[in-house]
């Protein structure tokens, strides 16, 4: 059997269309739902049913890198510490291991470097002339309960300060009454603000109170235009879990059958091993196929996660692990 190529797609060719609105449709929210031991049952089988090794899980590992939204969310960020992201995103892997696995010709850059408006001026000059995106964390996050015209405002500023992607928080208020309508207009709102740049909406699932109000919340969100959805802010008590992430996947397959329109899908918060990277990978590809294997419809916001890919990808390499000391993210 041939070995597999460690390429990888490069970011930003052939960027799909952003999601168009459709007219909300309460009977479409009304009949959605879930069968929580059936998610259950399905993702159990992941781990036992699906094992890569050697060069096929380092090619794996290397389209994670990719598809990841190195993200700094703290109090005290400094623009220098930005700026070490920003390095890290254009350069996520040791060049040494890069040259070993035949992957230093080739071009590789995490998906997206996510910070805090204030920080949105910093990373568009230190990515200049990189093609990595600059996203930006809006409306009132994490909680969202912002006035709501500053929020809107916060998405207009981020925008012109130069971010190429918007990450919005839904009022989870709106969710737990079952204000459908209410909601497809908060994000209509949201995406109309966005204007060019791609607008992902954070649905804080675990806060949601139920699976089925996930499914719905999701199925809204899309009909509104989000380009993605995604999980979590990264922090909430309880952030990405994999039950989570299939029902949204499911609601995205339904919504391109309905619509012929791609959405992205983005987990959040305690992804941080190589391991766990893989199986949202195995599941994407199960649920949704190839298409949603490439940045443009896939990301992880989960940084830490980082090292713990490069100490694989060094392992493979040299047959040794490393010190997590020797992964630092920026």
């Amino acid at each position: 059997m041939s070995q597999p190529s460690l390429s990888i797609t490069t970011l930003h060719s052939n960027q799909p269309p952003r999601v168009q609105p459709i007219p909300f449709d309460s009977a479409l929210v009304d009949g959605v739902r879930v069968n929580l031991s059936a998610v259950e049952r399905r993702v159990a089988t992941l781990s036992g049913r699906r094992t890569v090794k050697k060069q096929w899980q380092a090619a794996w590992l290397l389209k994670a890198v990719t598809c990841i939204d190195l993200t700094t969310l703290a109090g005290d960020d400094t623009p220098d510490r930005v700026r070490r992201l920003c390095a890290k995103a254009v350069q996520p892997v040791r060049r040494d291991l890069l040259e070993a696995l035949g992957m230093d010709k080739r071009p590789l850059t995490t998906g997206a470097v996510c910070v805090y408006h204030a920080m949105v001026p910093t990373a568009v000059a230190a990515l200049a002339g990189h093609n990595v995106p600059v996203a930006a964390v809006s409306t009132g996050f994490p909680a969202g309960l912002s006035p709501f015209p500053l929020r809107l405002e916060e998405i207009r500023q981020s925008v012109a300060a130069g971010a190429d992607e918007i990450d919005i928080v839904i009022s989870r208020h709106l969710v737990l009454e079952g204000n459908w309508q209410a909601l497809y207009d908060e994000v209509l709102a949201f995406r109309d603000a966005c204007g060019p740049a791609h607008m992902k909406a954070i649905l804080a699932t675990g806060e949601l109170g139920s699976i089925n109000k996930v499914a719905k919340a999701s199925m809204v969100a899309m009909m509104a235009g989000a380009d993605f959805i995604k999980t979590s802010t990264g922090m909430e008590a309880t952030n990405a879990t994999l039950p989570v992430s299939l029902v949204m996947l499911r609601m995205i397959r339904d919504f391109a059958e309905r619509t012929g329109q791609q959405v992205g899908f983005k987990p959040a918060g305690g992804i941080t091993s190589a391991k766990l990277a893989m199986h949202y990978l195995m599941l994407i590809k199960e649920e949704l196929g190839n298409d949603w294997l490439s940045p443009h419809l896939f990301r992880f916001g989960a940084s830490r996660m980082l090292g713990d890919i490069e100490r694989q990808l060094e392992h493979f390499v040299t047959g040794r692990y490393s010190a997590a000391n020797r992964h630092p993210l920026g």
